[in-house]
C-alpha cells in the first residue's frame, strides 16, 4: 500500500476523483520538507491545476502529513487491518466548495486507490543512462523522426513511428516482422513537458490496417505506461524511463533496454 500510493508510476493510475480526469505527471520527494506534486486534468483538456505540498511528518509505513500551498493540512495513516490495511485520510477544506462536495472527491481518489492498489499492481522496470550533452539535445534526439528509428532498430529493424508527440495525440509505434507483416502499438501521448518528462500510454495493438483496443488480446497492455524523464545533471543529462511490462517480456527488454539506451547516448555526444 505504502508503494502504490507514493510511487509517481502508480500515482499517476488511481489520482483521479471521476473516469472524466486523470494525472498526467507525478513527482514525490518522500522526506520532511521534500515536495508533493501531481498535475490533474480533464481528459478533454478543458481544465487543469497543479496539486501541491511540502511535507511536515513522514513516518514510513504508517503516516504521512503535508501542507498545502494555502496552509491547509492532509494526513494518511496507514494501519495493519485484518486481511489488508486500514487508510484513513483527513484534509482541511477549503472555502470555495462545499463540505460534502469535497469529501465526495477526496473520497472517489481513496476508492480509485483502494481498486488500483487490490489489484497488487508489479513495480515498472526502470533503465537509465548518463548521457554527456545538454538535456535539450537529448530530449529532441530522442523523438527526432530519423533518430528515433536509429536508437530503436535495436528492438525491430524496421522500428518508426506515424503521429505527433504533442500531449493528448494519438501514435503509432510500428514495424514489420520478418515475413513483413506490420504490426505494433496504438498509444497516446499523456504528457509532454519540453526537455523534462513524457508519457506514453499504450492503448492498443496494430495488425496491418487494423486497430485493436479491446478484447483479450489487449488486456495485458491497455493502459500501460511507458515514461522518460530528462534529468539535468549539469553538464549531462540523465535519462531514465521507467515502463509497465508483463513477465513475458521482462528479459527481452531487460537485454535490449540497455543497448538501446546506449544507441541514443552515441547519437547525442
Amino acid at each position: 500500500m505504502w508503494k502504490c500510493w507514493n510511487t509517481p508510476h502508480h500515482i499517476v493510475k488511481w489520482n483521479a476523483a471521476s473516469p472524466e480526469w486523470h494525472t498526467t505527471y507525478a513527482e514525490n520527494d518522500l522526506i520532511a520538507g521534500g515536495k508533493l506534486k501531481s498535475r490533474m486534468e480533464a481528459k478533454d483538456g478543458s481544465f487543469g491545476f497543479d496539486f501541491e505540498g511540502i511535507y511536515e511528518e513522514i513516518i514510513p509505513m504508517q503516516k504521512l502529513r503535508y501542507v498545502l500551498g494555502d496552509g491547509r493540512v492532509v494526513a494518511i495513516s496507514f494501519e495493519e487491518a485484518a486481511g489488508g490495511t486500514w487508510v484513513t485520510e483527513s484534509f482541511d477544506a477549503e472555502n470555495e466548495n462545499s463540505l460534502e462536495l469535497q469529501e465526495m472527491g477526496w473520497t472517489a481518489i481513496l476508492n480509485n486507490f483502494k481498486s488500483y492498489a487490490e489489484k497488487n499492481p508489479s513495480p515498472p522496470m526502470t533503465f537509465q543512462i548518463e548521457i554527456s550533452a545538454p538535456v535539450a539535445k537529448v530530449y529532441s534526439t530522442m523523438i527526432d523522426p530519423n533518430h528515433y528509428k536509429t536508437w530503436t532498430a535495436v528492438f525491430n529493424e524496421t522500428s518508426n513511428y506515424k503521429g505527433s508527440w504533442d500531449k493528448g495525440s494519438t501514435i503509432h509505434f510500428i514495424g514489420q516482422d520478418p515475413e513483413g507483416n506490420v504490426g505494433g502499438m496504438v498509444s497516446r501521448i499523456k504528457e509532454n513537458m519540453a526537455n523534462q518528462f513524457i508519457s506514453i500510454e499504450h492503448l492498443g495493438l496494430i495488425q496491418g490496417e487494423e486497430v485493436i483496443t479491446e478484447g483479450p488480446m489487449v488486456e495485458a497492455w491497455s493502459g500501460a505506461l511507458e515514461n522518460y524523464y530528462f534529468i539535468d545533471k549539469g553538464d549531462s543529462t540523465l535519462l531514465k524511463v521507467e515502463m509497465d511490462t508483463n513477465e513475458e517480456f521482462k528479459g527481452y527488454f531487460e537485454t535490449t533496454w540497455p543497448k538501446a539506451l546506449e544507441v541514443l547516448r552515441d547519437l547525442c555526444v
